[in-house]
């Protein structure tokens, strides 16, 4: 019977591992491809549409540059330097800029007292840009989508702008509903959207082969040989056929890594871009009056044109809730690593640690998008605004792993020859969308802006918190012997003090038992510590340290990925026998620091002011750790930084 038996279970096994990789690659269609996989929308268009700028009738040379620099843009930017390089560099299976961070040595992370090196704050200036392109890609994407109707029935026209504001309010209004229910569905949407832009496309090749011959580089060297120093500026056209490839890297931890990135693009999402950017062209070589439209042209006006409206705008939805959630998933990094205030997480799915929701966030993308499509009233025009963030951003990756890959790859040598070459082909694009800064390029660097002043504010003005209470009582052998002449009385039960620095003691419970002469007979002083990785496992959660006379010192680890939880922490310490707590004894004690913001502190006022105002507006501790309120004690506590 067992051998019998054998043989199934092997052969299960076999298929199980094809099975999963087969679900992983579907899964990132939706997830990492959805904004590089709707570009085809608009980016060859707005390219096209650049070279002809001055008037000038589209030539068939033209199409065949514009063609070629797209084709190489992708083969180096997102085939050379994401796919084969920058995800190399992964934290755990993560990615994303401040995965990228935690790997960078600390030296080149914190100066001496904590602060914060220029590769820290560039990876702030970085994360921050993001944001701004959150509020541009579901604008520009829907928006995109929409305007097929026009094709179709030019009466439509004066609907584009009210539909594509209705699909973004209800995008933004079903995501506290979490979307695992709806995300089954992203990946064979996402594929039926590269097959039908693929078959689509080769279609129009068939008419016209040679357009084929755009894979030639000579063709994108001889556009700037012509053109010369202006000609650089196309490029800010160009990028808009890579702006999504860095979701390549920051949403690779979903998938286990870079292999079903990588396969998904090789296999479906490289060869249905191309099909489509090259059928683009050669219906505009054939027929350059459809270069106002292109997308859209490709199909005949009327149902064909629907149809394909009604698949862009699925595609595009997908599009922009993947960059949405990855929105929430930076924030919540960034409030790990301190970068952010604390703000509310709420869970969208029991099982899955990563769905979660952010109304703050979310709403202020929502605005933002609205606002945007409100503002510029067509993608041609929104354009121009996109592209300076991203760009950036990919920029600086590309510093921030080199660094990494100096320091902990082994590529000393290596790295500088390889900066050279990523640097050369990133710098033009910034440069490029540069020029773009004041024909609206200028609304996600404002974004961007606000976040990063946010987020540098915000991690200065804990830190100093954090040194201002460390100055106090730095250690627990120096606060005891006040302690002891002040508290009368031990009372039962268990006064847990949550302390921000690792080796400290709280000011407030030096101030509770001066205030009240008593102490609960056991007192719990407990920091959580976020990791630089994404994930601890449960057995490196806890280290718990006994001080003597009914004082504990407890270290709670979390990854930057995780959302902490204290009460269950220590239910782990008690089942674990490290302590021994009667939960109905508890009263946890947290400080509510009000910030005096006066002349003459380590912050400049209005800095300390925009700090209290954060500090104001953050999230109750005992929310965000989960603490039961009814437990709560707040003492309040003023500083001036």
């Amino acid at each position: 019977m067992h051998t019998a038996t054998t043989p199934v279970v092997e052969g299960s096994r076999a298929h199980a591992a094809p099975r999963k990789m087969t679900a992983l690659v579907l899964g990132a269609l939706g997830i990492v491809f959805g904004d590089i996989g709707t570009s085809p929308l608009y980016a060859l268009r707005e390219s096209l549409l650049h070279t002809t700028a001055g008037g000038r009738a589209l030539e068939e040379r033209d199409v065949l540059q514009a063609l070629s620099l797209v084709f190489w843009a992708l083969m180096v930017v997102i085939s050379a330097k994401y796919l084969l390089f920058i995800t190399r560099a992964d934290n755990k299976g993560e990615g994303g800029l401040f995965a990228l961070l935690a790997l960078v040595p600390e030296r080149l992370r914190h100066g001496p007292k904590r602060q914060l090196g220029i590769v820290a704050v560039l990876v702030v200036i970085g994360s921050s840009l993001l944001y701004g392109d959150g509020a541009i890609t579901p604008a520009i994407s829907v928006l995109s989508a929409v305007e097929g109707i026009a094709v179709a029935k030019p009466e439509l026209a004066r609907f584009i702008v009210p539909l594509t504001v209705i699909i973004l309010l209800g995008l933004f209004m079903i995501q506290k509903r979490g979307t695992g229910s709806l995300g089954i569905l992203f990946g064979p949407v996402c594929l039926l959207w590269f097959v039908a832009i693929g078959a689509i496309g080769a279609f129009h090749i068939a008419k016209y082969p040679g357009v084929v011959s755009a894979v030639s580089p000579h063709h994108a060297v001889s556009y700037f040989v012509e053109h010369g120093p202006h000609g650089l500026l196309i490029l800010g056209a160009v990028f808009l056929a890579v702006t999504g490839g860095e979701a390549m890297y920051a949403d690779m931890g979903h998938f286990g890594g870079p292999k079903p990135i990588r396969r998904g693009w090789w296999l479906i999402v490289a060869p249905a871009l191309l099909l489509s950017y090259f059928g683009q062209g050669s219906l505009a070589i054939r027929e350059p009056a459809a270069v106002a439209n292109l997308f859209y042209e490709t199909v005949p006006k009327g149902p064909a044109t629907f149809a394909l409206v009604a698949l862009a705008s699925a595609a595009t939805i997908i599009a922009s809730q993947a960059l949405i959630s990855g929105a929430f998933s930076l924030t919540r990094q960034a409030m790990q690593l301190g970068f952010f205030p604390r703000v509310t997480i709420r869970h969208t799915a029991a099982e899955q640690e990563g769905q979660i929701y952010i109304p703050e966030v979310n709403w202020l993308l929502g605005v933002g998008c609205m606002v945007l499509v409100l503002g510029f009233g067509s993608s041609g025009a929104m354009a121009a605004a996109y592209g300076v963030a991203v760009s950036t951003t990919m920029l600086i990756t590309t510093c921030v792993f080199l660094v990494v890959a100096a320091a902990r790859l082994g590529w000393r040598k290596r790295a500088v020859a390889f900066g050279v070459a990523f640097v050369a082909v990133d710098l033009p694009f910034v440069i490029a969308n540069g020029a773009k800064f004041f024909d609206g390029g200028w609304v996600p660097v404002a974004l961007a802006l606000g976040v990063t002043l946010v987020m540098l504010v915000w991690y200065e003005g804990r830190r100093l918190i954090a040194a201002v209470y460390l100055s106090r009582f730095r250690s627990f052998e120096e606060v005891w012997p006040i302690l002891q002449r002040t508290v009368t009385q031990r009372v039962g039960g268990t006064g847990i003090f949550m302390a921000s620095a690792d080796h400290g003691v709280p000011p407030i419970l030096a101030h509770l038992a001066e205030r009240s002469r008593l102490l609960h007979k056991q007192i719990i002083l407990l920091t959580v510590v976020t990791r630089d990785q994404p994930m601890v496992e449960p057995r490196d959660r806890l280290d718990v340290e006994e001080l003597g006379h009914g004082f504990w010192r407890v270290h709670v680890y979390y990854g930057f990925m995780q959302q902490p939880d204290v009460p269950r922490a220590l239910n782990l310490a008690v089942r674990r026998h490290l302590l021994q707590i009667d939960e109905d004894q508890v009263t946890w004690y947290l400080a509510r620091e009000r910030i005096l913001a006066r002349p003459g502190g380590q912050l400049p006022v209005v800095l300390e002011r925009l700090f209290a105002f954060l500090m104001r507006n953050a999230v109750n501790a005992d929310r965000y750790f989960q603490i039961p309120p009814e437990k709560v004690i707040e003492v309040g506590a003023q500083i001036d930084l």
